[in-house]
C-alpha cells in the first residue's frame, strides 16, 4: 500500500499542458478539471502518489512560469500492484528505497530467517 494525495491545483489555461506533463512524470493523474466562470483559471483535481511529491511544487512552478498554485492533502491508500520481491518492479524499487532511507539493509529478508521464532 502507499499514501495518496489529493492535490488541486489551481492554473491559467495557457500553461495546463505543462501542468499535466508534471503529473504524468509524477505517477499522478488528473481525474477533474472545471474552470472557473469568467476568467481562464482552471482547478484541477489529481491524485498524486506521496512518494513522488517531494520537490512536486517547486518542479511544478518551474515548469509553468510560477503560475500553478497546488494545494496538497492526504486522500487515501492505494494497492501497489507489483509483487515486491520481483526484481526490477516498481514497488520493489519503493520498498528499497524505504528500507535505504530508514537505515535498513536494502536486501528484503527471507521469510525462512523468522521461521524459528514461532
Amino acid at each position: 500500500m502507499e499514501p495518496v494525495y489529493l492535490c488541486e491545483i489551481q492554473v491559467p489555461q495557457d500553461v495546463m499542458g505543462n501542468c499535466y506533463g508534471v503529473l504524468t512524470t509524477r505517477r499522478g493523474h488528473v481525474f477533474d478539471e472545471i474552470q472557473r466562470p469568467g476568467t481562464p483559471m482552471m482547478n484541477l483535481k489529481a491524485y498524486l502518489p506521496v512518494n513522488e511529491s517531494f520537490g512536486f511544487t517547486q518542479y511544478l512552478r518551474s515548469q509553468t512560469g510560477g503560475k500553478a498554485f497546488p494545494q496538497c492533502v492526504f486522500d487515501h491508500w492505494a494497492v501497489l500492484d507489483k509483487d515486491p520481491l520481483e526484481e526490477d518492479s516498481w514497488t520493489n524499487k519503493i520498498v528499497i528505497a524505504t528500507r535505504k532511507r530508514k537505515g535498513l539493509n536494502e536486501e528484503i529478508p527471507d521469510i525462512t530467517r523468522y521461521e524459528d521464532k514461532l
